[in-house]
């Protein structure tokens, strides 16, 4: 199984809807390494993230984020990943070997405003969405970038991505399944989602920035 190497550059759509999230819920899935950090009190940022890679990205492929928590180590501020899965297994072998990060296999269906992944039998998660509004930028394409912590053997990395594309804010009905391994998470309805439309993603190299103080 071969892999490229990072940065990846990924081109596509993507949604995202962010949640407020108990701490107490999030901490059984965060390393005793990292603080949680709260936004609110007992409340942590999360984020689930779903995007389709198509043409000329490094690879073509589906992806599920889950993320946890927002946490800092020492003096830095990032996401942990919790639950990660995609339909490549190229992409899977990069993901776990380059960034640390605990992809699994998975099947999506992407239909015109409705989005499910699952796992074999189990249903993961579905999402439904239309439009609420206007563009977030009536200029054309807004640039985010975002930290994300994760590990490798003892290594604790860190990476940046990188993404380009228009925002729209959309409403979302999320459903996520007791069947599910996040559903301890709580997600419920999301504060906000944003559809991210002709995406442009790098996903950077991993540094390293720490080591493990657990087995």
């Amino acid at each position: 199984m071969t892999y490229p190497p990072a940065p990846w550059y990924l081109y596509g759509n993507a949604l995202v809807s962010f949640h407020l999230i108990d701490v107490e819920k999030a901490r059984p899935l965060v390393p005793g390494d990292f603080e949680i950090v709260s936004v609110l009190p007992g409340k942590t940022f999360g984020a689930l993230y779903l995007s389709v890679y198509e043409a000329n990205s490094t690879l073509q492929y589906h992806e599920l984020i889950v993320g946890a928590a927002l946490v800092r180590y020492g003096n830095q501020i990032g996401t942990w990943i919790s639950h990660i899965y995609v339909d490549d297994s190229d992409s899977l072998a990069g993901g776990r070997n380059i960034w640390g990060l605990p992809k699994e296999m998975a099947e999506f269906s992407w239909g015109d405003r409705t989005v499910s992944v699952m796992q074999g039998s189990r249903s993961l998660c579905q999402v439904d969405y239309g439009p609420a509004g206007l563009p977030l930028s009536l200029w054309g394409k807004s640039k985010i970038s975002g930290d994300v912590f994760s590990g490798l053997d003892q290594d604790i990395l860190l990476f940046t991505g990188n993404f380009e594309a228009q925002l729209r804010w959309v409403q979302c009905n999320l459903m996520i399944p007791p069947e599910s391994p996040f559903t301890a998470l709580h997600l419920g309805h999301p504060w906000l989602t944003i559809q991210m439309h002709d995406l442009a993603f790098t996903a950077n190299a991993p540094t390293i920035v720490g080591q493990s103080s657990r087995p």
